[in-house]
């Protein structure tokens, strides 16, 4: 049985490597988005991995994202998508309607990761295969990683809970078990 082990560079409670990364704008152009400008701008971060553009379980988790950006947003909150797919690759994709293979239009940016940079930094490049795992981590304005979940490559996230995990972080309060926005911290 393969026991492969992925391990964050970066952990819960410690300062994220800033990272500047080339990426499909949701305009649909080319550009570069850079964690520290996210931060300058005193804006949470959810950085947001899936293993490659064109497969199965991926379609789901960004659309549904993509479906809820507005939320993120309104929570002072930018979405990075990461793979390790090309954003020429990204383009191809949001370039078809899901009827047809593809997303569709993306609220949010869809980073480049080909040098396998980022999904290194954060533990979960599949080097074999050069495709990352489904990892979720909420940054800080200050750069600290305040949460990280990591799914193995057949399992997608849930966003009603990625918006939970996010609003109490940014509580500032203890939160109990289900705690969910607007309720009582300890």
């Amino acid at each position: 049985m393969d026991k492969r082990q992925y391990i964050s560079e970066v952990k819960v409670g410690q300062k994220v490597e800033n990272f500047q990364a080339e990426a499909l704008l949701a305009n649909g152009e080319f550009g570069t988005v850079s964690l520290a400008d996210n931060m300058k701008h005193g804006k949470w971060t959810i950085l947001f991995f899936w293993p490659k553009d064109f497969t199965f379980v991926c379609p789901t988790e960004i659309v549904a994202m993509s479906e809820m950006y507005q939320e993120f947003k309104d929570n002072e909150t930018e979405v990075f998508g990461i793979s390790t797919d090309s954003v020429h690759v990204h383009k191809a994709w949001t370039d078809k309607e899901a009827n047809d293979g593809g997303i569709g239009k993306v609220m949010f940016p869809l980073l480049e990761d080909v040098s396998h940079a980022l999904s290194e930094q954060f533990g979960i490049l599949i080097k074999e295969d050069g495709a990352a795992l489904r990892g979720l981590f909420i940054v800080s304005p200050d750069g600290i990683l305040e949460h990280a979940t990591i799914n193995n490559l057949n399992v997608g996230r849930n966003t009603d809970e990625i918006l939970r995990i996010l609003t109490a972080c940014q509580s500032g309060g203890l939160c109990p078990m289900n705690w969910s926005k607007g309720e009582e911290t300890l």
